[in-house]
């Protein structure tokens, strides 16, 4: 098994020829496309891949799409020139990418969707969370907590990635939950993370500025949750400000043992990509597969952290 981290852009065909060329010319293979990989996120899916290709004796590719929805494009269609045995997508414009995958399933090339849906797509199968009803879940928690620890009352800002769909998603199911509530929580703005830690941290700390009243910040993704952690602690409010968030990193191991950071949706991106990976193998030797292939979340807070710190050292 061999991982190519490939950039984004015109350079791709070229690199892909590379990279079918010293594949095995017997072994299945699968191509992982993905968003980045800077989010530990991603590459805990490509770990969870990598590890079941080599299970299951196969070929994985991936490539790093760079947070460039064209990018992803790109490469289907490269892959299908490469005539792969399976795709794996994990897509950051969810409807832009369909015709791309369209052309996939023409090819007879099946591809399934990882942590983001696509709809009414040609993907044979969707791996990962019900991200709305997940967004839901920690809406309620967070409407609980206020009602137990804030009397009630408070303020909330977001730290999102408006160009990616299952954030958008997160935050939605997240708001219905609260207004379901009946607690007096008041929205304040939506800053845009773009999915990169540098970006989301920038934008938490102007959030935080303009907002010196806001006593609760959700993140709805790890780049969001890092800046949204890092602008806290830059701006000492660890003593007034509450964060709740997606996706579990150190940092926010080290809020949550230190009692600002209260709540965190952790998925498990690495049982994401094996169970992707499997349901292509599956595929390809006559099987069949669940059309949705649920992967369970936790929300850590510091009663049941202990079980994550392992992963994070």
């Amino acid at each position: 098994m061999r991982l190519f981290k490939y950039a984004a852009g015109c350079a791709a065909a070229a690199v892909l020829t590379l990279a079918f060329g010293s594949a095995s010319a017997f072994a299945e293979t699968f191509a992982l496309v993905t968003i980045n990989q800077q989010a530990l996120f991603f590459n805990q899916i490509n770990d969870g891949a990598k590890a079941a290709a080599k299970a299951v004796g196969a070929d994985l590719v991936i490539f790093n799409a760079n947070n460039v929805p064209s990018a992803q494009n790109d490469a289907i269609e490269n892959y299908i020139t490469q005539k792969v045995d399976g795709i794996i997508l994990v897509a950051i414009d969810v409807n832009g990418v369909k015709p791309a995958v369209t052309a996939a399933k023409k090819a007879g090339i099946p591809v399934i969707a990882i942590d983001a849906q696509i709809p009414d797509g040609d993907n044979i199968a969707f791996v990962g969370v019900d991200n709305t009803k997940a967004g839901g879940d920690i809406g309620k928690f967070y409407a609980d907590y206020v009602k137990s620890k804030m009397s009630g009352s408070a303020k909330i800002g977001v730290v999102g990635a408006l160009n990616s769909f299952i954030q958008n998603q997160r935050l939605d199911g997240f708001k219905k939950a609260v207004a379901d509530s009946g607690e007096k929580v008041t929205f304040l703005d939506t800053v845009d993370g773009q999915n990169v830690q540098d970006v989301a941290l920038s934008a938490a700390e102007n959030l935080m500025t303009a907002n010196p009243d806001m006593t609760t910040l959700y993140a709805t993704g790890e780049p969001a949750l890092l800046g949204a952690v890092s602008a806290v602690t830059s701006q000492g409010r660890t003593g007034d400000v509450k964060v709740f968030g997606w996706d579990l990193t150190k940092q926010a191991i080290e809020g949550i043992d230190q009692g600002w950071v209260t709540a965190v949706i952790q998925q498990d991106p690495a049982g994401e990509g094996k169970a992707a990976v499997e349901a292509l193998d599956k595929v390809k030797k006559g099987g069949t597969i669940d059309k949705i292939i649920n992967v369970p979340v936790t929300i850590v807070t510091k009663d049941n952290v202990d079980k994550f710190r392992d992963m994070f050292k």
